[in-house]
């Protein structure tokens, strides 16, 4: 029979194990990526919204801000580089929408009694609303207020959310099949 503190921590290495895995992904997500204006389509918002329904509110948001924090000191594993300068770049809304989305996907499978796949796609779309509003908010003050570059609300719509949405929807699909399938037999 294992004692108390060996059950312990082997969670806390399977939770450590897992959180670094959700955060490798996410980097790797970041260089899987199709050109499209303004912000570039990646792979990153699959694997961050994965983490949170797979993992839960609590372990999915720490492995998406492991990432952050890794990108801040320098590592080169967001979109388009790393660094602390990486803040005033338009972009850095969706990187901190992508822990908010993670949390609110992970914390409303959580409150699911029966994982049926509309439950989970609706968090799925919950957590990409939440990217977007961030990523939209953020991307209109540094381009209006920072960089001094006069972008309307219109082009930000347009750019920041019309043209990238549909791959987000189809991502969120996929989340919901994958979090149906492996949320049973992955040991969280």
């Amino acid at each position: 029979m294992r004692s108390p503190q060996s059950v312990t921590t082997s969670s806390r290495t399977r939770d450590m194990i897992l959180c670094s895995l959700f955060a490798a992904l996410i980097a790797a997500g970041a260089f899987i990526r199709i050109p499209v204006p303004v912000v570039p389509f990646t792979l990153q918002f699959l694997f961050t919204c994965l983490a949170g329904s797979l993992l839960g509110s609590r372990r999915g948001t720490i492995s998406v801000l492991v990432y952050l924090i890794l990108g801040l000191v320098g590592l080169p594993i967001f979109a388009e580089g790393g660094g602390i300068w990486y803040v005033l770049k338009p972009t850095f809304g969706y990187l901190i929408g992508f822990a908010a989305g993670t949390f609110v996907t992970g914390r409303m499978i959580e409150g699911a009694g029966q994982l049926s796949f509309s439950r989970v796609l609706t968090a799925c779309f919950a957590g990409l609303g939440l990217v977007y509003l961030l990523g939209m908010i953020w991307c209109y003050v540094i381009s209006n207020f920072v960089l001094g570059v006069a972008l309307g609300v219109w082009p930000l719509f347009l750019y920041c959310f019309i043209l990238a949405v549909p791959g987000d929807i189809c991502l969120c699909i996929l989340t919901a099949i994958l979090t149906k399938r492996l949320r049973p037999v992955l040991p969280v």
